[in-house]
């Protein structure tokens, strides 16, 4: 255990006989004079006449930890966002907060990061008061928008804390490197908050794979933040000798699958950490070499009705919190989760589980995961989104994609439910897409299903993979779009513009096309090969390169290539190519 441990509210330089290494950023150590003068130097810039509320978002965890230290010392509410999108920061901006950190030219002048700032800063700090730092966060809520959830720096401390006295001993003095952004609870705990209380190096950038991390951390001891779905992706070409000599794998934001869990310990040794918890709650549990599940210290289970009410000290001003998982408890204490209860849904005044609906899918031998979710338009739509295992891929191919849906997937769902709840539309997967901190990424699900047919494709399969992606579609009729009627009448084909459009709609749904740093700029290499007719069923296939700002697209049908070319984004005015 580290030496060094002590509480965030007491984190001052008062004493440099050691210069303890902070973090690893940019290539380089960063020492606690360097830190704490960094801390100095913004809390005497965020003090004053300056905002109250903040808005903080970094892609590393340096700046990031001391933009956060700088505010609470200043006396600021902190708000956390998930991303720094366009709509993200207008949103933030209405609510009044200050941009600060990577928010591209909507930054105010004079709050650029500059590591030479605070060198020469003797400003003194005060102790924080824990009770008064408030930091806000977001989580999903049952609308499907983003809720927000307010935490005290007293409650983050009795988390780090907690964690420290679990496993401060086995992790000593490992260096922390992560693959889960630090701008959600879970990150800003393991990655930032825990190793700055107990005294270890935290590193700064987000690795976004295995390879990377191992190729760039190159220290002797260290753990590994993770997310299952990070962790289910490693495949027999892993670096396991690296993973095998961690001091400790860590995973949330959702139950690694049992074979991904087998798998590391076959190949490595390493038993995952896996910790249950919530934005609302902080963590709650964790298990290792178990299904079940251990409670945090100082929490307590009690059932009332149907659900589930926790006591935690994480809780703040609350006294218990009613949990919206389903939860068999064990005679030793421990307990099994067993899905979610607040996913249910109404259907032409039908009720309907989505969690049901996906196990009872998970149930044929043809599915490996499944995703269901509701598009609330004019009329209710159930979406279901299916990975296949490797006999229903051969299904797939010998049947074809209607014949597999209504043989294979609606008649086993109409043993259970009733027509009118049978999803409507359906989408094949080679995985289902997750966020940075292993959830469901509904944007994405939504994006892809929710299509309006006058404007967009129907997409019907999706292949994903890191800047990659083929998204297989149907052009709409010639009496659905509204681009045919003009192009040309009596003899419809698809506008060349459209082409354009919609390789950039998709570009922005799956990476960070467009967004401010990087607008639209120009185009390169376009070719209209052949012509596009209604109803034709073409794979789209993206890379997206995000260095150089690079969107390359292809329209194919089969192995024959229909249209490509590249769209370029760069820093400057703002032309994104868009459906009129």
């Amino acid at each position: 255990m580290s030496a060094e441990k002590q509480a965030l509210t007491g984190l001052m330089p008062a004493d440099f006989e050691v210069d303890k290494q902070v973090a690893f950023h940019g290539g380089r150590y960063y020492g606690k004079r360097e830190f704490f003068a960094m801390v100095r130097y913004w809390a005497g810039r965020f003090n004053g006449g300056s905002p109250e509320r903040y808005a903080l978002f970094t892609e590393t965890a340096y700046p990031f930890a001391v933009y956060l230290l700088a505010l609470c010392h200043a006396g600021k509410e902190i708000w956390l966002p998930g991303n720094n999108r366009p709509g993200t920061a207008d949103q933030l901006q209405q609510s009044g907060c200050e941009l600060i950190g990577d928010w591209g030219n909507r930054l105010s002048p004079g709050f650029s990061w500059d590591e030479r700032a605070g060198r020469k800063c003797i400003e003194p700090l005060l102790p924080l008061n824990k009770i008064q730092t408030r930091l806000v966060m977001y989580t999903s809520g049952s609308s499907g928008l983003p809720k927000a959830i307010a935490k005290t720096l007293a409650q983050l401390e009795a988390e780090a804390a907690v964690l420290e006295a679990l496993w401060g001993e086995q992790l000593g003095d490992a260096e922390v490197l992560s693959t889960v952004s630090h701008q959600h609870i879970y990150g800003l705990l393991f990655r930032v908050l825990w190793p700055l209380s107990a005294g270890r190096c935290f590193h700064s950038a987000i690795y976004l794979d295995p390879e990377m991390l191992f190729n760039n951390a190159g220290v002797q001891a260290a753990c590994w933040v993770a997310s299952p779905a990070q962790l289910k992706r490693l495949d027999k070409q892993s670096p396991w000798q690296a993973i095998a000599g961690l001091k400790a794998i860590f995973s949330s934001g959702g139950v690694l699958p049992g074979q991904a869990a087998a798998q590391i310990h076959r190949m490595s040794g390493q038993q995952v950490i896996e910790v249950y918890g919530s934005t609302e709650t902080g963590g709650i549990a964790w298990k290792s070499e178990s299904q079940a599940w251990t409670l945090f210290p100082g929490m307590s289970l009690e059932k009332i009705g149907e659900r589930w009410s926790l006591m935690s000290p994480y809780l703040g001003g609350m006294s218990s919190h009613i949990l919206d998982d389903r939860i068999a408890m064990l005679d030793d204490g421990r307990f099994l989760l067993e899905g979610r209860l607040d996913r249910i849904v109404k259907i032409e005044e039908k009720r309907l589980s989505l969690t049901e609906m996906e196990q009872r899918l998970k149930e044929n031998p043809s599915v490996e995961e499944a995703c269901v979710l509701k598009l609330s338009r004019q009329r209710d739509v159930v979406c279901a989104v299916l990975k296949l295992t490797g006999e229903g891929e051969q299904l797939l191919s010998e049947l074809g994609r209607n014949t597999i849906i209504t043989r294979q997937f609606k008649k086993s769902l109409s043993v259970w439910f009733d027509a009118v709840v049978v999803p409507r539309k359906w989408l094949f997967v080679n995985e289902i897409p997750l966020t940075a901190q292993g959830k469901i990424d509904f944007e994405i699900l939504s994006g892809v299903l929710d299509t309006d047919v006058t404007k967009y494709p129907l997409v019907q399969g999706l292949n994903l993979s890191p800047g990659n992606v083929q998204v297989q579609l149907i052009v709409p009729g010639e009496r659905e779009l509204l681009y045919f009627p003009d192009h040309f009448p009596g003899y419809p084909i698809l506008p060349g513009v459209v082409q354009l459009a919609w390789a950039e709609h998709f570009g922005r749904l799956f990476f960070a096309v467009g967004v401010i740093e990087k607008p639209f700029s120009h185009l390169e290499t376009i070719k209209f090969i052949k012509i596009i007719p209604p109803g034709a069923e073409l794979v789209l296939t993206l890379k997206w390169n995000e260095r150089l700002g690079e969107l390359c697209f292809s329209f194919k049908i089969g192995s024959e290539k229909y249209s490509s070319g590249r769209m370029m984004y760069k820093t400057g005015e703002r032309r994104a190519v868009d459906v009129i």
